[in-house]
């Protein structure tokens, strides 16, 4: 059965739904501050930290966003969204003012942080980044239940890119308020994502899709309705109503509201989308979607390939993230021999902007050339890894060839746009590979690759700076003070060498990001032939 044709009659724009889609398009947008690294070169500069510690601190958070991933997944498949989101506001409210409570005692007469402050920067880092995790997750995952195939890239994607615009809307709201104060930043940072979690609590609900083959007329019910009932089931639901293993589902609601598709399922096993569904791991369900997870997931190589283009590409992009502060400083740096603290923050502000700006659009754009592959041309969505890996390619060619700050915009939008199509995409591929109904769980475990290609692009990067700032022999030790002191630097781990400073690095990831095409074209081509067998076979 066509799943396009079953779904046609579904109102996509009832209220219920429309609700669901803003309000997690507002939880979104709270949850991907992680990349706000706007403070990164101001907080080096008050602890007197070396970028190492810069981009460790940097990838605390990273590995909370990826680290948490199945257990936050696991959650949220099994007990909705509610748990992740007070999670997510406690969490992001503790890690922020941890690092602002830090940031404000800065280091006296010390020479630099201590290491136990360092250690509750990284910690705090972490913290945000597992509430940022939680509160996406609960979005995703949401919006992913309540829209059809149809339309399920598009909506999951406009959900995915409030999370990649998070960072150009909280920099523009801390500079539009509070101009140049880092500690400002810091609390909005803290208020401005907790408060918006509290409030998802109460609009961000799964509407369920009619089952498959209801007629247009029950879709009239269509409503909040059954959601609490189910919410309640599975917060409270007594044991005798839990499925027994391998047993017959039965709905839980009255059969006035049989096309909700929420059942009481057995403890092992998340909730289901549509009651016809086979729980049955491995084996495609009455609607055409594969059921795999656990162990499964695990032995299948479409999840092994999926998570190398993951790690590469993610990796990349979370390293030009961390460090495109430090990158714009070192632009600056090089083409003016008066250093201009308060300019060269502008600078730095307007990269971070523009990624977040292109990781927004990315993530929309994806989802609309996906559904546009699948629905029109017929083809798996898998074929816009391609896509994906080839904005990569040339974002990081722009990167190499960049040689003055007023030119890296090029880059940055490039970078943003490849970064937000990566994750717009993927999810929506998760689903065709591996199937809804525990989504959340396996896009967890993939999750863990950006904690992969993230730590190792990244700390790479940072030594690679760190070894161009002037050595600290007797000589360069005078000559880098002298430098320092007439630019009016803050920092004496600055490097002055503009594009040298880092191009090695770039080198590097420009190599990896061809990889990725390769395996992403492996990906289409090795899709495209299983879809083909399975319309053989019918």
């Amino acid at each position: 059965m066509d799943s396009t044709k079953s779904t046609a009659s579904i109102k996509l724009l009832t209220a219920p739904r429309i609700i669901t889609l803003l309000g997690s398009v507002l939880v979104s947008l709270s949850s991907g501050t992680n990349y706000v690294c706007a403070y990164a070169p101001q907080l080096g500069a008050r602890l007197n930290v070396s970028n190492t510690q810069l981009n460790i601190i940097g990838l605390a958070g990273n590995m909370g966003v990826y680290s948490t991933g199945p257990i936050w997944g696991r959650i949220v498949d099994r007990k909705g969204p509610r748990i992740p989101l007070i999670g997510a506001s406690i969490s992001l409210l503790v890690g922020y003012l941890g690092i602002k409570i830090i940031y404000d005692g800065g280091i006296g007469d010390r020479a630099s942080v201590s290491s136990l402050e360092l250690a509750v920067l990284v910690m705090c880092g972490y913290v945000t980044g597992l509430g940022g995790n939680a509160g996406l997750a609960a979005s995703i995952n949401t919006t992913a239940k309540s829209f059809p195939d149809s339309a399920r890239a598009t909506t999951t994607g406009f959900v995915i890119s409030g999370f990649g615009l998070s960072a150009f809307f909280f920099s523009v709201l801390a500079h539009v308020l509070f101009p140049g104060d880092t500690s400002a930043l810091l609390l909005v940072l803290a208020l401005g994502t907790a408060v918006p979690m509290l409030i998802g609590l109460f609009i961000v609900r799964p509407v369920p899709l009619p089952s498959p083959g209801t007629t247009s007329t029950t879709t009239t019910i269509e409503a909040y309705d059954p959601i609490p009932s189910a919410d309640a089931a599975v917060f409270l639901a007594d044991p005798e109503l839990v499925e027994p293993e391998d047993g017959d589902h039965a709905p839980l609601l009255s059969h006035g509201y049989e096309n909700s598709s929420y059942h009481v399922p057995e403890p092992s096993v998340s909730v289901e989308m549509h009651p016809a569904r086979s729980l049955s791991r491995g084996r495609d369900g009455k609607d055409g979607l594969p059921n795999i997870f656990g162990k499964q997931l695990w032995l299948t190589a479409d999840f092994y390939l999926i998570f190398t283009i993951m790690s590469i590409c993610s990796g990349i992009g979370i390293m030009y993230i961390n460090n495109v502060g430090s990158i714009s400083q070192a632009l600056y740096a090089k083409a003016n021999p008066i250093y201009d603290e308060v300019e060269a923050l502008k600078w730095q502000a307007a990269q971070v902007s523009t990624v977040s700006v292109g990781n927004f659009a990315g993530r929309i754009i994806i989802g609309l050339i996906s559904d546009f592959t699948r629905n029109r041309l017929n083809l798996p969505r898998a074929y816009c890894l391609c896509i994906v890996s080839a904005a990569f390619i040339v974002s990081q060619a722009f990167a190499i060839g960049v040689s003055s700050v007023e030119s890296l915009w090029m880059a940055s939008t490039l970078l943003g746009l490849a970064y937000g199509s990566l994750f717009g995409i993927c999810p929506t591929i998760m689903i065709e590979w591996f199937g809804l109904a525990h989504l959340s769980e396996n896009w967890g475990y993939v999750s863990f690759a950006p904690l992969i290609g993230g730590n190792l692009f990244s700390l790479m990067f940072g030594r690679n700076l760190d070894a161009h700032v002037p050595s600290q022999d007797t000589h360069s030790v005078l000559l880098a003070r002298l430098w320092a002191s007439s630019r009016a630097l803050a920092s004496d781990h600055q490097c002055f060498d503009g594009r040298e400073c880092y191009v090695g690095s770039l080198k590097v990831t420009m190599v990896a990001c061809v990889v990725s095409l390769g395996l992403s074209v492996w990906a289409g081509v090795r899709d495209g032939r299983k879809v083909r067998g399975r319309k053989s076979a019918v």
